[in-house]
């Protein structure tokens, strides 16, 4: 949060109870701890949430219907959203994004944010995407990692490793990534 009118009240709890919190913390990226905030008023207020890269804020509705998010996009919902985690496979793993995913559910709003601009895209059939660069994705899609471009090409392009998604659904994509911001800075530190 980076302010809210004084009549908002906040509190915080446990992510869904302390075991599901504990399982979203060490297994989704996520934190122990939410803050909810709640109108007690009849007038619209207002609060500006945040996010700890430089990047946009965006948001996605729900309707009965699931979205995944790699670890820290994750920014804040409405009620009638539920937390969960989903295995997100060894592909995941290697790939540097971790083994769970973060998976809401239900019906309202979720608001996510990204390292830079986001882009949502509509994937039927394959699509490549460069390790870091994918943020959420319907949990339809499935991720497998491969190559670049063949040993040498992988190697010799700095590429390495890329994510191919597979199925139908929307992901949405961040236009930089923290491993190449990492990269950068290390040359700039000797």
């Amino acid at each position: 949060m980076t302010s809210m009118d004084s009549q908002l009240s906040m509190r915080t709890e446990f992510s869904g109870g302390l075991i599901p919190g504990l399982i979203k913390k060490f297994f989704g990226g996520e934190s122990l701890f939410v803050n909810v905030f709640s109108n007690q008023t009849k007038a619209p207020l207002k609060l500006t949430l945040t996010q700890s890269t430089i990047g946009d804020i965006d948001r996605i509705d729900l309707n009965n219907s699931e979205i995944c998010f790699q670890p820290g996009a994750y920014i804040a919902h409405t009620p009638g959203i539920n937390m969960g985690v989903q295995w997100a496979g060894f592909a995941s793993f290697l790939a540097g994004e971790g083994l769970f995913r973060l998976r809401l559910s239900g019906k309202g709003r979720i608001f996510f944010g990204a390292y830079g601009g986001i882009t949502k895209k509509r994937v039927s059939g394959e699509f490549i995407v460069d390790s870091g660069h994918l943020v959420a994705y319907e949990p339809q899609i499935k991720q497998s990692i491969k190559l670049a471009g063949g040993l040498v090409g992988s190697v010799t392009s700095g590429e390495g490793i890329v994510s191919k998604l597979s199925g139908q659904g929307e992901i949405y994509l961040q236009s930089r990534s923290v491993d190449g911001l990492v990269r950068y800075l290390r040359t700039k530190l000797r």
